[in-house]
């Protein structure tokens, strides 16, 4: 990335006012979620909560916080509501090609957004590796995940990985080779492609229906399971 571009970050952002309220603990097996790329006001929280739904998964991103993105405001409305949260990053899209450099800068932000957002430590931030460039090396995407890994654990967070299609790595190296300890299983993720040995703790499938005005091009579903080795997803649950 340009060195302008790189100083640009440096202002981004805005120091929380409080850290949110709640209890960071091991998710709760076996309930309902949703992830979602768009605002959630509090007429969308309590139409899922009323739908069913427990917690809510919701973005942080890469270089510069959209508008689109979490806010602390919106953390607060989501807790209030009844539902437990966790964040995960935006991914650079289709064919994109991991570095060990951009494992770094990604994670650090990650970690940096969200501390801004007001999370306290220990939550779960999720990493996206998907749809990663035919014909990348192997060990590029091992340091991008790796290096990610690290940051996100400095700032104080437990890092996760949102394995989808294409993620680059065979199973037992997404096992074996990363340091990951939480993963999440993507709607569009062959069964033979699951991390090894581990499994997941989270599993995506698409939405069913319009709640609260969103449609399923919008959010999707994520059930919550303890994973082969008793691992949970950690999350931060509503007083």
């Amino acid at each position: 990335m340009a060195t302008n571009e790189t100083e640009a970050l440096a202002g981004v952002g805005i120091s929380p006012v409080q850290t949110l309220p709640g209890t960071v603990r091991a998710a709760t097996p076996g309930v309902k979620g949703f992830d979602a790329n768009t605002v959630i006001t509090p007429a969308i929280a309590k139409a899922f909560v009323d739908a069913g739904y427990k917690f809510a998964i919701r973005y942080v991103g890469r270089l510069t916080m959209a508008n689109h993105d979490l806010t602390t405001k919106e953390a607060l409305t989501i807790l209030e509501a009844g539902l437990a949260l966790m964040i995960v990053q935006h991914f650079k899209g289709e064919g994109w090609k991991p570095t060990a450099a951009l494992g770094t800068q990604y994670g650090k932000n990650a970690g940096r957004f969200t501390k801004e957002i007001g999370v306290p430590a220990g939550v779960n931030v999720w990493c996206d590796l998907e749809g990663v460039a035919a014909g990348t090396p192997r060990q590029n995407v091992i340091d991008f995940c790796n290096n990610w890994h690290g940051k996100v654990s400095e700032a104080g967070y437990e890092p996760g990985l949102y394995v989808g299609f294409g993620p680059g790595l065979g199973p037992k190296a997404l096992f074996e080779k990363l340091a990951f300890k939480h993963y999440w299983r993507a709607f569009n993720l062959n069964s033979d492609q699951v991390p090894a040995v581990r499994g997941v703790q989270l599993r995506q499938k698409t939405g069913k229906g319009t709640i609260g005005g969103l449609t399923t091009q919008v959010y999707d579903d994520d059930f919550t399971q303890t994973d082969a080795l008793d691992g949970n997803a950690i999350w931060l649950a509503p007083d």
